[in-house]
């Protein structure tokens, strides 16, 4: 892998986001596409919303008139992607995260905010790459395999809390 662009954008106001969610964020992106051994440059856009805003998009989207943590829209398919002429970068696709979501898990699941996100985002972007759970069985298992290597590979194995001593 050559090297990634992560444009990450708040769109919401009910939560504050952390000092080092950002770069965070970027980490577990470059991480998936290590363990994957992605070729070339890529990019990811990555928005930062309440659970009003990703509700009105999973209806939009998805038909489902419900908040959920995290959505994933790859532009690509089976390993093609549409190449940022600009950058020469694979445009990998958008990532929309519930920041206020991710908070109400973390606290459900008794582990960090850092770790909620990072797992979320790790999530999306094994979507992004063609990754599906939703059939359940060994696609399931293999994805959910790979979330925890790339969560551990950051320093968010489960269990564990991540801590980020300086600012982005």
């Amino acid at each position: 892998m050559e090297k990634i662009r992560v444009l990450i954008e708040n769109k919401q106001k009910t939560v504050k986001i952390p000092t080092g969610i950002r770069l965070l964020m970027r980490r577990c992106c470059h991480a998936v596409l290590e363990l994957e051994g992605f070729e070339g440059s890529a990019e990811v856009d990555i928005s930062l919303v309440d659970n009003q805003q990703i509700r009105e998009i999973n209806r939009e989207h998805r038909q489902i008139d419900t908040a959920t943590d995290v959505l994933s829209f790859p532009l690509g398919e089976n390993g093609q992607y549409d190449v940022n002429p600009e950058s020469g970068a694979h445009m990998l696709g958008d990532i929309v995260l519930s920041i206020e979501r991710a908070q109400d898990q973390a606290e459900q699941f008794g582990h960090s905010l850092q770790r909620e996100v990072g797992y979320l985002t790790v999530h999306s972007m094994l979507h992004l790459l063609g990754y599906d759970h939703v059939d359940g069985g060994l696609e399931a298992v293999r994805m959910r395999e790979k979330e925890e290597a790339v969560m551990a590979s950051v320093g968010l194995p489960r269990g564990e809390s991540y801590v980020l001593k300086m600012d982005e």
